[in-house]
């Protein structure tokens, strides 16, 4: 029997570009790739929240899917996102995945639909019928309304194919939970601020959103913590990019920072699909100053070496 995959280091959920009449730009999105390929992160995930899925058809988020890998060429493991609402829109996802060849798949809960976990684990194991492929689980309780519990854990554990979680919960107990009772379920870390806590309880992933314009910052805590195990530099590598973590979660703009943050790098990446609005001209500098310290602040820390 094949070994299960191993994750190890940053996955970048890749964000979509945008033409100004809110079509897909697939030659910004093939420039994303290829930077973030040349740019030493782990691998990619398509059709994540980061890439607006929410805004996508079926249809359009397999096109978007196909291209990435297509593009990819198999330099980077690629997964694709099968959460949506509808149970039909996950398998269809998951069989697509299967089909185009990806790595993996990133699945959530069905959100607004607040299933019991006994509801949630079947709806999950449906998926992986479909996929069969190996799966990161991906817990978001602030986002999709229910916790992936214990009950839901246990059950659908036993599938060779679940091989992680991505714990975007912000509960400190969840890590210590999965770290401990669930040694057999790769621990991602799907909160940025926690980063550093994630890997000291022996995460070896770390799936991110920031890692879109900043690969080379998110990639050296990585390696600095989970590589080289130094978490006093850790800390202070951490340090400097929390005033980033902190521009992004304000005020539920965060994929319009991410976007801006990949356009003020040198990779334009547009506009966003409605409901969300653009950063206006003051959140466009406050986060640009932000990013120019902190990556002022992590050079010097690298040039201590």
């Amino acid at each position: 029997m094949a070994p299960r995959m191993t994750l190890e280091g940053i996955y970048t959920p890749v964000v979509t570009p945008l033409h100004d009449d809110f079509s897909v730009d697939y030659d910004a999105l093939a420039d994303v790739v290829d930077h973030l390929v040349a740019s030493g992160v782990h691998g990619l995930i398509s059709g994540g929240s980061t890439g607006e899925n929410y805004t996508q058809t079926v249809e359009e988020r397999l096109e978007i899917a196909r291209f990435t890998q297509d593009r990819l060429k198999g330099r980077l493991p690629l997964f694709v996102g099968t959460g949506m609402m509808r149970t039909e829109d996950s398998l269809a996802m998951a069989t697509g995945a299967r089909e185009m060849g990806a790595d993996g798949i990133l699945h959530g809960t069905p959100p607004y639909s607040v299933p019991t976990e006994h509801e949630n684990a079947l709806n999950t194991l449906a998926v992986d019928r479909a996929a069969d492929l190996p799966m990161i689980l991906y817990n978001y309780p602030g986002r999709m309304g229910v916790n992936m519990g214990e009950e839901f854990l246990d059950r659908v554990g036993r599938s060779r194919n679940v091989i992680g979680i991505k714990e975007s919960s912000g509960d400190i107990n969840r890590v210590h939970l999965l770290a401990r009772d669930y040694p057999h379920i790769q621990l991602s870390c799907g909160m940025d601020d926690q980063a550093l806590e994630f890997f000291a309880w022996g995460a070896r992933s770390w799936i991110c959103a920031g890692s879109n314009f900043l690969p080379e910052e998110h990639v050296l805590l990585y390696e600095t913590c989970v590589v080289q195990g130094d978490f006093a530099k850790g800390r202070r590598i951490m340090s400097a990019m929390m005033p980033l973590m902190r521009v992004l979660e304000q005020g539920g703009k965060f994929i319009q920072c991410v976007k801006h943050g990949t356009t003020f790098m040198g990779h334009p990446t547009g506009t966003v699909r409605p409901p969300l609005r653009p950063l206006n001209k003051d959140d466009k500098r406050q986060l640009e100053q932000v990013i120019r310290t902190l990556k002022r602040t992590i050079s010097d820390i690298k040039a201590e070496n």
